[in-house]
């Protein structure tokens, strides 16, 4: 019985192979790998020189960060496509990132300004809950590399909500500019 059992293992294995090196070349260049919102003040930096203002009250913003891997060793040029889904209205913005390195935990990052979420939030108070839903997609050179949204929903469920475009801002058109330098991908400077 012996030999059979093993005949029959050396069998399952030869049909398994190839089904297994098949799933093994089905890894992607980019993943999208977790979304993730919160609502973040605006920091607080000190300076010395120029006249002193006074400081208002810390405004609150809304921070939607994207991490993903990447399989290539760099990549010169990538874009990652935010869609929000905030008190009913579906804000659209994309960032183009440069010299991607490969590699885990990589990380883009788009935000809403306080006057924005004054705006559309109404009376309602800021919660996780006014953010229904994020979803991202990663573009290079115009095709879409892959998606992922932060609540389970339909493909491309965005597409069905008329968007408003030009109200989000990538990090280095905020006061956030200057901070975590080594959290994010180096954001495309317009013009180059």
């Amino acid at each position: 019985m012996k030999p059979k059992f093993a005949l029959l293992c050396a069998g399952m294995f030869v049909i398994a192979s190839p089904v297994a090196m098949a799933q093994g070349r089905l890894v992607r260049e980019f993943q999208i790998t977790k979304i993730s919102r919160a609502f973040v003040t605006t920091p607080l930096l000190a300076y010395a020189g120029g006249e002193a203002a006074p400081r208002g009250q810390a405004a609150r913003w809304l921070q939607v960060e994207a991490e993903f891997a990447a399989a290539p060793a760099f990549t010169d040029e990538l874009t990652v496509r935010y869609y929000i889904l905030f008190n009913g209205n579906m804000f659209t913005g994309e960032v183009t990132h440069v010299n991607v390195p490969g590699g885990r935990e990589r990380r883009s990052v788009i935000y809403m300004p306080p006057h924005v979420l004054d705006r559309y939030a109404g009376t309602r108070p800021l919660t996780p809950n006014s953010v229904s839903n994020v979803a991202v997609q990663i573009v290079q050179q115009g095709v879409v590399k892959d998606e992922l949204s932060l609540a389970r929903a339909a493909a491309q469920w965005y597409a069905a909500v008329t968007p408003i475009s030009g109200l989000l801002l990538n990090k280095n058109e905020t006061p956030f500019a200057p901070l975590y330098w080594d959290r994010y991908e180096q954001i495309k400077t317009p013009g180059r």
